[in-house]
């Protein structure tokens, strides 16, 4: 059973919509009660990285993560905002991340863009796999998925990084620590690969 959490993230009845597809079981909460029965989290992310913090933590639900993956191991992945939130802090706010990835959210620096120096990064874009993951079995890299962002992943570890997608230069865009991951790409605007990786997630052992 996937736990969605709702903190006024826009893209959730997006993601509602693909689970539903795939008669993956789910639920929606906002209560940090309600959301200790799920046996793993969706962390999604539609704005920015203070005031995503700063509800989590307000809500209390932030204290249930700590318990439920950093404690007893359930797998969570964290979706674009939702993934910035696993580094140990972001360029884009001054609060700190629950460091569960190594490394720090960064700003694009779209000087050193040469040959696609626009912002935000937006639309569909290939993806080079870092290895073998199951996370991303039966996925269609060179289709790839859909992007919206201006701040990436800078991931201390190359072990980590589980995918990376060339803007200018190459960068993180999905990455693992243990039972902890995080996606870059939006998954519900990905169509058939997006859904692959949902059900992949909802699939892991």
């Amino acid at each position: 059973m996937i736990g969605i959490i709702e903190y006024g993230s826009g893209n959730v009845a997006a993601i509602m919509n693909l689970l539903k597809q795939k008669k993956i079981d789910h639920f929606l909460s906002s209560n940090p009660t309600e959301l200790r029965q799920a046996d793993r989290f969706l962390l999604p992310g539609v704005g920015a990285f203070d005031p995503t913090i700063a509800h989590l933590t307000g809500s209390g639900i932030l204290d249930t993560l700590r318990d439920e993956v950093h404690g007893k191991g359930k797998r969570i992945l964290g979706i674009c905002v939702g993934m910035h939130l696993l580094s140990q802090g972001s360029d884009e706010g001054q609060r700190d991340g629950l460091d569960w990835v190594p490394g720090r959210v960064r700003k694009i620096d779209a000087s050193s863009l040469t040959t696609r120096p626009h912002l935000p990064h937006m639309g569909w874009n290939a993806v080079t796999l870092n290895g073998e993951e199951p996370l991303f079995s039966g996925i269609d890299a060179k289709r790839g998925f859909y992007f919206l962002h201006s701040y990436y992943f800078d991931v201390a570890a190359e072990g980590n990084v589980l995918a990376r997608v060339n803007y200018g230069r190459d960068l993180p865009c999905a990455v693992r620590n243990g039972n902890v991951y995080g996606v870059q790409f939006h998954p519900e605007k990905s169509h058939s690969n997006g859904m692959r990786l949902i059900q992949n997630f909802a699939e892991l052992s």
